[in-house]
């Protein structure tokens, strides 16, 4: 079902509960009575285009507008991986790290689960870093050289496809973690939180996923060809 602006926000909710996380990005947040998607997007200030396009291809994972995405300028694109990255650092990682640390039974493979699981969050970690501190900041600069209407090519020595030869898949690494509690770890008093923290592994897998469509998908192609227009101007 294809979400449009006329819904109630609420029926957004109700359609599919697991948008929460993605609607709180866009600074929304709840109490918004019969407002449609629309009037809720307009009072928070909202592209309600951009916000669509978004959790459509969130609900549905056959949904992905790619060539709409890329009508959208770099930095509202930019401004919502950011968020993406805030909430992977703020919140549903320290919450699986909660839940990893809360087991009290310290055999091999639950110390084994909790040193994997703090690599992965250094690794991701340092992923997101990287993207915050160099290629965030660069694709919106040539963004702003771009519609300045400079004739000079960027002399910057960085480009877009030193971030896609460079992009991993750090969604592809959950796979190991969530490995050693579905075929490793026995079934004790503790199994409800095994399976919390498995949930929530691969919660944040499809996030991760979305993630990395948006950014190899709309965001390279996009960079790239503003790197193309620089260069022949």
């Amino acid at each position: 079902m294809l979400i449009t602006q006329n819904m109630k926000m609420a029926d957004v909710i109700h359609l599919n509960y697991k948008l929460l996380p993605v609607i709180n990005r866009f600074e929304i947040e709840l109490g918004f009575g019969d407002s449609t998607v629309e009037e809720v997007c307009k009072i928070n200030k909202v592209n309600v285009h951009f916000f669509l396009e978004i959790v459509n291809a969130f609900n549905d994972k056959d949904y992905f507008p790619k060539k709409n995405l890329q009508q959208f300028s770099v930095s509202l694109i930019v401004n919502y991986l950011q968020k993406n990255h805030l909430y992977y650092i703020s919140e549903i990682i320290p919450h699986i790290e909660k839940t990893i640390d809360s087991l009290c039974i310290n055999t091999q493979n639950i110390i084994l689960l909790k040193n994997f699981f703090e690599e992965y969050k250094k690794e991701l970690f340092a992923h997101i870093d990287r993207e915050e501190n160099v290629v965030y900041p660069y694709v919106i600069e040539i963004e702003k050289l771009i519609k300045s209407k400079k004739t000079k090519q960027n002399q910057n020595k960085y480009s877009i496809d030193i971030f896609a030869d460079e992009h991993d898949n750090i969604e592809d690494k959950l796979f190991d973690l969530k490995n050693i509690i579905i075929k490793y770890l026995p079934c004790s008093t503790e199994a409800s939180v095994y399976n919390k923290i498995l949930y929530d592994l691969f919660t944040l897998e499809k996030d991760l996923n979305d993630h990395s469509r948006i950014e190899e998908k709309v965001l390279i192609p996009k960079v790239r060809n503003i790197e193309k227009s620089l260069k022949n101007s």
